[in-house]
């Protein structure tokens, strides 16, 4: 009994000592109030179809959340970017690993995008090690429709966002969300702004996500 419980221990140690690492080589992860799950966020200022959008009067980046409020002070800014930064270390995709394996839930990016192809990948790669973890990855970045659907690790949802407020969804992607000023899916607004036990996001089987403008 005393080897089984020094095991134990050990483990959890051992557990920790990762955690740690890889909260070090990833900037660690970001906690949103309205999420079953914790999330990875980058900063806003990064988004490449996003920083156009902004520019855009009634598009769905022109009052970007994650440009105002709390993202705005200067610690944030400087943890968001430090995440940025570490796309490229070489051991992220395990780092990642290790953070997410726990949770059932995870989204990535409540703050920012998908930065390019090698990025999105190494996403995959993340997911395919988590199987027990179902993943969202919303994006506005329209490339990102060009890849083999194949690819996706089956559980991940990439849901690409419409542009415009009150307009049209992608046509030719399965899994799409839009934001509307007329009509809405999501429960939010009133459930206290949470997601509580709604997963549409999540479900691959829930084709389109109709957001209100808030």
């Amino acid at each position: 009994m005393q080897l089984k419980r020094f095991c134990v221990l050990l483990k959890k140690i051992w557990s920790q000592v990762l955690k740690k690492e890889a909260h070090k080589i990833t900037g660690g992860l970001s906690k949103p109030s309205k999420m079953p799950g914790p999330a990875y966020n980058l900063p806003a200022i990064r988004c490449k179809t996003g920083s156009k959008l902004r520019k855009i009067k009634n598009s769905v980046c022109s009052g970007c959340y994650a440009l105002k409020g709390r993202y705005v002070f200067k610690n944030v800014q400087d943890a968001l970017e430090r995440r940025y930064q570490s796309l490229d270390h070489p051991q992220w995709t395990e780092a990642m690993t290790v953070l997410v394996v726990d949770h059932p839930w995870f989204r990535w990016h409540d703050s920012g995008d998908v930065r390019d192809l090698d990025h999105l990948y190494n996403i995959f790669k993340v997911c395919t090690e988590t199987p027990q973890t179902k993943h969202w990855l919303p994006t506005r970045e329209p490339w990102v429709q060009k890849i083999d659907k194949e690819k996706i690790p089956k559980n991940l949802c990439i849901r690409v966002s419409g542009a415009m407020i009150d307009g049209p969804s992608s046509k030719t992607w399965p899994w799409t969300s839009s934001v509307s000023t007329k009509t809405r899916t999501c429960p939010a607004a009133d459930q206290g702004n949470e997601c509580r036990d709604c997963r549409q996001c999540w479900d691959r089987d829930t084709k389109n996500i109709t957001y209100g403008k808030h």
